[in-house]
């Protein structure tokens, strides 16, 4: 492969996954005069196979050098742990998949640390979330120069992808025909799919899901999971202990097999454009579903109550590129503390599809000795209607003081 090359720049340390993006910017950036070192970070979404084919590629493309680091165990200390504590979703919907980019993010500039340079790059396009997330990180990690190829060819070229891999099949370079139609992010998290038929608004092929398994192949029986937490953080799954990184991933693996967790989002990107994505966590579903069921059971009614709002906040700071916001680590100190008594085991089945918490073992269970909802109570019936007529006193008051209000329209 021959490429015309300006004058030297140093190195510089790009982000890479070996897709057509990344692929991409190899070539472009030696063409700039620039030594590429690559850093593929595994977060939890490739096995063997797939690491080296990524080393080989970054090689056959001419990279100075090639990194790989492992991202598994940050992304699960980082961003599971917090996300499945605060028990919500960016818009009601999208558990947060992409957040591997700042475990991404700080690994390459640890990189670029140890390789004397102070140059950064990514394949992000101009028009997603993710150009967000890469270029607040690198800023706020330190005194970084940012390259985005992808953004520079836009300027020129609109239909970025097709030109991108003509510019590698000019190059001899061969491009994975799932890779040119799709892109794909998969990790720890789960999996996300878009472009194609996906942007258009269309109904997505049945090969954009990857890990979650179509209704015609869910198992016949049952399967019930349990999942036992120590201060909000999964420990064990069936009893057995496991580090967090292989819980998620068994997680996936047999929640996946019953087509939990499969999902499509719309939603009001951060620079304002509508998009559209396939994903599919069925790890996720099954934490996130399994500890709100323990964390309703154990927590008081106004830390329930509250919580929520702190979670949210949190959610979209970290949806929006701000990880390394100073207030994004106050909320997560809340949500730490508000784990303490959130310990127990919680028993999950599913049918497919969904799963639902059918059973909920903990000692801290706010039950009352001698009541049960809508069974039986300690109390007498006088003192449940003086308790409902002192707590509807203030709208009772209303209705007779003001007996012909209507609202104006």
């Amino acid at each position: 492969m021959t490429t015309t090359t300006a004058a030297p720049k140093g190195k510089v340390v790009l982000a890479f996954s070996g897709g057509l993006d990344t692929s991409f910017c190899v070539p472009y950036l030696k063409a700039q005069g620039y030594d590429v070192v690559t850093c593929f970070v595994d977060t939890g979404g490739v096995d063997a196979a797939e690491r080296k084919y990524i080393e080989d590629r970054a090689h056959s493309l001419g990279a100075l050098a090639h990194v790989t680091a492992d991202g598994a165990q940050s992304v699960w200390d980082n961003v599971v742990v917090p996300l499945v504590q605060g028990g919500q979703l960016y818009g009601g919907v999208y558990p947060l998949l992409v957040s591997d980019r700042y475990v991404i993010v700080e690994k390459a500039c640890a990189l670029a640390d140890v390789h004397g340079t102070k140059v950064i790059a990514h394949g992000c396009t101009g028009m997603g979330n993710d150009q967000v997330r890469f270029d607040q990180s690198v800023r706020s990690l330190g005194d970084y120069a940012i390259k985005a190829p992808i953004r520079e060819i836009q300027r020129e070229h609109t239909a970025v992808r097709a030109w991108e891999q003509q510019y590698l099949e000019e190059r001899g370079v061969p491009i994975r025909p799932k890779t040119g139609r799709y892109s794909i992010n998969h990790n720890l998290l789960g999996m996300t799919a878009s472009g194609s038929e996906i942007d258009q608004w269309k109904a997505p092929g049945d090969e954009t899901y990857a890990i979650t398994a179509h209704p015609t192949k869910w198992p016949r029986s049952a399967l019930r999971v349990s999942i036992t937490f120590e201060k909000g953080v999964a420990v064990a799954v069936d009893g057995a202990a496991l580090a967090g990184p292989l819980l998620l991933k068994q997680l996936n693996e047999v929640f996946g097999a019953y087509g939990v967790g499969r999902n499509i989002y719309t939603g009001d990107t951060t620079i304002g454009l509508k998009g559209r994505i396939v994903f599919e966590c069925p790890g996720l579903t099954a934490l996130m579903t399994a500890h709100r069921a323990l964390e309703e059971s154990v927590l008081s009614a106004q830390q329930n109550h509250f919580k929520p709002a702190v979670a949210q906040r949190w959610v979209e700071l970290v949806y929006k590129g701000f990880f390394y916001e100073p207030l994004k680590l106050d909320l997560e100190a809340f949500l730490q503390e508000s784990q303490s008594a959130v310990n127990g085991t919680v028993t999950l089945e599913t049918w497919g599809g969904q799963c639902l918490a059918v059973e909920v073992k903990s000692p801290h269970i706010l039950q009352k000795a001698g009541a049960v909802y809508a069974q039986s109570a300690d109390w007498g019936a006088e003192e449940a209607e003086g308790f409902i007529l002192l707590y509807g006193m203030s709208s009772t008051l209303s209705a007779r003081v003001n007996p012909k209000r209507k609202r104006e329209r």
